[in-house]
């Protein structure tokens, strides 16, 4: 009896000494979120509720006046269209183009692993450098998409048009930018779902006649459905959260027509010194992006339990 005893008291602490290790092992994990992650959101939203500024340091409560003041600000409304409008436009166009490409790269041709590796190139060089020569493309004397047009017949052979000087063309060129730049991401995670399809539902689809739109529709997206909603949610977080592409190309202009959240809330709280204002800003995209998570997230946890 006394040794049975003894036992189940071992059996008890093991796995309390199990969860003891497993928690000691996560703790510099979870540290270094906290600090890189957690402190700085908890500080904006101290930050959004008080007075705080660079040369006013006032933490006094602020309520909501600095959430209320945004919404008579036209330049941040303009910056949320922007935001929305981009994020929108850039998942649709990378989505489309990262399922013809991945199509096209599970197939075996000669050459493939050479154009697999130019396709990483835009998303493994630093996007600081990569806009740049985006903006010197973009130039309204030296470009090159201009001269292009010129030799097509497209535009006149004095025609200057200013990429990155009118607002809808600005916002065309943010776009451009920022598929470029995510489309090899989005690319390699649909091929990855694209080549774990079983190969004998292609082959017994070819034998019962299915053409290519049918296997593409019918069987190929609908299993990689889990990997395109990975796809969908890095995409969105990475255009709604940028900064640099718009900051580089436009900073904001013409005449603040251009800017993003994340531009906005950079020149209104670092430049111009409103911290209060400008983390009121930056907090604004924490509910867009926490919806997109779980609804992702959620679609993708139903699908694998299917």
């Amino acid at each position: 009896m006394v040794s049975t005893a003894l036992q189940r008291e071992a059996a008890a602490r093991r796995p309390r000494r199990l969860i003891t290790w497993e928690l000691w092992l996560l703790l510099p994990a979870v540290t270094y979120i906290f600090l890189l992650i957690g402190f700085p959101l908890l500080l904006s939203i101290y930050y959004s509720f008080s007075h705080i500024s660079v040369g006013r340091r006032d933490f006094s409560f602020a309520g909501l006046a600095n959430f209320r003041a945004l919404f008579s600000d036209q330049v941040f409304l303009q910056a949320l269209r922007n935001t929305i409008l981009i994020t929108v436009v850039v998942l649709v166009v990378v989505l489309v183009l990262a399922t013809i490409l991945a199509t096209a790269l599970a197939e075996r041709f000669r050459g493939r692993a050479v154009i697999r590796y130019l396709l990483l190139l835009p998303w493994a060089a630093p996007v600081v450098m990569s806009t740049i020569a985006w903006k010197w493309v973009f130039d309204s004397q030296y470009s090159v998409v201009n001269w292009v047009l010129r030799r097509l017949h497209i535009i006149g052979p004095f025609e200057f048009p200013q990429w990155l000087g009118v607002p809808s063309l600005a916002i065309i060129s943010i776009i451009v930018v920022q598929v470029w730049r995510i489309l090899p991401f989005a690319t390699v995670i649909t091929l990855a779902g694209m080549t774990a399809v079983p190969r004998e539902l292609i082959e017994a689809a070819l034998v019962d006649g299915a053409g290519f739109f049918t296997r593409l529709f019918r069987i190929t997206l609908p299993i990689i459905r889990p990997i395109i909603g990975v796809a969908v949610l890095f995409t969105a977080l990475f255009t709604f959260t940028d900064m640099a592409v718009v900051w580089i190309l436009t900073r904001g202009g013409p005449y603040n027509t251009s800017h993003v959240l994340a531009s906005w809330a950079f020149q209104v709280g670092i430049l111009a010194g409103d911290l209060a204002r400008g983390a009121a800003i930056a907090l604004f995209m924490l509910p867009a992006l926490a919806v997109i998570a779980v609804w992702v997230l959620h679609l993708v946890s139903r699908e694998t339990a299917q």
